[in-house]
């Protein structure tokens, strides 16, 4: 048997598995490194290196090596002596013994275990549930589990109740100390386990689902909806005021008390934005429910320079309780930048969504004039923009310009409260059918419907292109996703339709959602109005749609189809999609024209695997881009100086300015770190082209 000392890559040997170096610091990483040495076993050479914890030579596996750096974790960062440390501990179950990756023991009673950290399982819950068994069966109050990409700290409150914890304390603190320190907005930004442990809201909220609320005999829709409510409302208020403390949080209260303290914060949050709960909504859950969700909840900063943390969220939410059944799906936030981007919206222009869901598009149009005005007023962007203080311009333009409307009740409130937040307590987001003009009085005229939504019906009224119609209005600006599936079969519907009749005059049985928003769509625009539509890819295929496409071609300029990847609304529907983006026939913003050039692009970047998870951009993308590059041209920016900031120096994503990951994609350029993509092309053609909206122009 033989040894020898090499250089050694630990980031290569964890490469196809399901573990990472993340959570790691550089120099911890080094350190291993230098440590490593190949073995001869057997003829086979194999990477050793000698165990912190054991004093003994142990063959390098991509657990091994996730284990002997967490150790450096508990001993040098955190300072746990080594002699309170065991590895590979075994556990009893009956006569089952299964052994505990990490264990450290107590200070005083040497033989209880302490603390146990679980590597075993790499994803987070089989990880999970083996932990709890661990700590079940040792009495241990505190659990980490780590893949060294992700990472979850817990205190076992009894069997059943594991609460996360914002960390673990180190060798001269106790376990009272983490869970009573006051936290401001300041330390939320610098300890937000969606950034330190590697997580979304909605992994988040899979795992309370699980461990939580599958059982406690609640709307869970409703009872999230109020935490992620409350939770906003909390931080806005920090933000605007950074020397107070959170209260969304558990500062060692009991379960009552904390249940009391959470109540009293949702009835200030409603009081603040009306028109989302009834005045005397309550939370549900019980209090100890209630205290696993805000341990959860607690240490995740929701507001961010836009508000694709709790968007995500609710789009898995609404989903799952309604919008699937619908045909009508969230359009993904790097879909919308896109559309948002290609019709560049002003300060001074209307805009409305007419099948708005969550109100992604409203929303993001908002950010996107929000950062014109504050660019001509000189003021930066920070990565708490949207809970900020807003210049008045900022508000009026959200309060007397952004529309829109929804059937479904609970998107309406979802997207009342996205809007409620950019509009400083005010929006103009509605509950009606679109397609069913002629009922909107039956819910205009009701007294409930009006305490809710009067102001904004108020303003959208004054949008008629004829008073006391609801049929057509004067929008400049239309963005929307109407519902895919689905036929709308009733007669007294489509009579008032043309794409509801045959060319003899008389009505279909059916006709497709879709092709009646096409028609209503350009009813809410005003002449030069634009608009930019998701649709089916068959309507601009299908020798049947044809009459569609001559319907479109007679009443606008087609500007622009952007073929967007199949994998886009996965893993809702795999049904092909484009983008249609069309301007109004006007005889000065758009001149009527036989035959014009149109923009065609499909998306190659497919931006979600074939399961639907997002792919993100990673440093070695932007590696393969420069290569791909000619001298001299626009590199997307260097990505050093934030990791060497965050101490995460070899993370494999690239984050952007905000500590934001990327999704990989070819539809816009991202901020500067990536390349330009189809948005900018389109820009390109319409300046060539003269658009009136094109840039430099109006």
């Amino acid at each position: 048997m033989t040894s020898t000392a090499i250089a050694f890559s630990l980031a290569e040997l964890l490469r196809d598995s399901n573990y990472s170096l993340g959570q790691f610091d550089e120099r911890h990483i080094e350190a291993l490194e230098q440590g490593i040495f190949l073995k001869e076993v057997r003829g086979k050479e194999s990477p050793y290196v000698r165990c912190l914890a054991r004093d003994k030579d142990i063959r390098l596996t991509p657990e091994e090596a996730v284990r002997q750096l967490y150790l450096r974790v508990l001993h040098h960062d955190l300072g746990y002596p080594l002699d309170r440390m065991e590895v590979e501990y075994s556990v009893s179950f009956g006569r089952e013994k299964k052994r505990a990756d990490i264990v450290i023991f107590d200070k005083q009673d040497t033989r209880s275990v302490y603390l146990i950290v679980e590597l075993k399982k790499p994803k987070l819950k089989d990880g999970k549930d083996q932990l709890k068994s661990y700590c079940n069966a040792t009495g241990a109050p505190i659990g980490v589990w780590t893949n060294g990409e992700s990472i979850s700290y817990y205190h076992r409150k009894d069997p059943n109740f594991f609460e996360d914890i914002p960390g673990i304390p180190s060798a001269s603190e106790k376990l009272s100390d983490i869970l009573t320190e006051r936290w401001t907005i300041d330390d939320l930004i610098g300890r937000d386990k969606l950034i330190t442990e590697r997580k979304s809201l909605k992994d988040l909220i899979l795992e309370m689902e699980d461990e939580v609320l599958a059982n406690a005999g609640v709307d869970v829709f409703e009872e999230l909806f109020k935490l992620i409510f409350t939770k906003l409302f909390d931080e806005m208020a920090s933000g605007r005021d950074r020397s107070r403390h959170l209260q969304f949080r558990n500062y060692g209260d009991t379960e009552t008390e904390l249940k009391e303290k959470i109540q009293k914060l949702f009835d200030q949050a409603k009081g603040k934005w009306d028109g989302v709960f009834s005045g005397d909504a309550r939370i549900q859950l019980t209090a100890s429910h209630l205290s696993v969700c805000v341990s959860s909840l607690q240490d995740v900063k929701l507001f961010n320079s836009n508000l694709d943390v709790v968007d995500e969220a609710f789009e898995y939410l609404i989903n799952k309780s309604s919008k699937g059944e619908k045909g009508q799906y969230f359009t993904p936030r790097y879909v919308i930048d896109m559309c948002v981007k290609m019709l560049d919206p002003k300060e001074d222009e209307t805009l409305i969504d007419t099948a708005a869901g969550s109100c992604g598009f409203p929303v993001h149009a908002i950010f996107h004039v929000w950062h014109q005005i504050l660019a001509d007023e000189g003021l930066p962007k920070s990565h708490l923009f949207t809970s900020e203080k807003k210049p008045p311009r900022c508000i009026d333009y959200v309060n007397e310009k952004v529309f829109a409307i929804d059937f479904d009740e609970r998107s309406v409130r979802v997207a009342r409260t996205l809007n409620l937040i950019a509009g400083d307590g005010q929006t103009n987001v509605l509950h009606l059918n679109t397609l069913d003009w002629e009922r909107w009085s039956e819910k205009t005229e009701d007294e409930d419907w009006q305490d809710t939504y009067f102001n904004g019906w108020k303003r959208l009224k004054k949008l008629r292109s004829a008073r006391g119609s609801d049929q057509q209005f004067g929008f400049d600006i239309l963005l929307a996703n109407p519902p895919f599936a689905g036929d709308i079969k009733e007669s007294r519907i489509l009579a008032k339709y043309e794409l509801g009749k045959k060319p003899n005059g008389k009505s279909h049985t059916k006709v497709g959602r879709d092709l009646l928003f096409i028609e209503r769509n350009l009813d809410f625009l005003k002449p030069g109005g634009r608009m930019a539509v998701v649709l089916p890819q068959g309507r601009f295929n299908n020798s049947s749609d044809k009459p569609l496409r001559d319907y479109i071609a007679e009443r606008c300029r087609i500007l622009a189809v952007v073929g967007l990847h199949g994998n886009v609304f996965k893993p809702h529907t795999g049904t092909k999609t484009s983008v249609l983006f069309v301007q109004k026939w006007d005889d000065k913003r758009c001149p009527k024209q036989d035959d014009y050039p149109i923009f065609f692009a499909t998306m190659q970047e497919p931006s979600k695997d074939n399961s639907g998870e997002k792919i993100y951009l990673t440093k070695k993308d932007l590696e393969a881009w420069r290569r791909d590059e000619d001298d001299g041209a626009s590199h997307p920016k260097d990505p050093t100086s934030h990791y060497e900031a965050t101490g995460t120096s070899l993370d494999p994503f690239h984050l952007d300015d905000h500590g934001h990951l990327i999704v990989k994609h070819d539809l816009f350029n991202h901020d500067g770190h990536t390349r330009d993509g189809i948005a900018e092309a389109f820009l390109e053609f319409a300046k060539r082209e003269k658009l009136s909206f094109a840039p430099g122009k109006g």
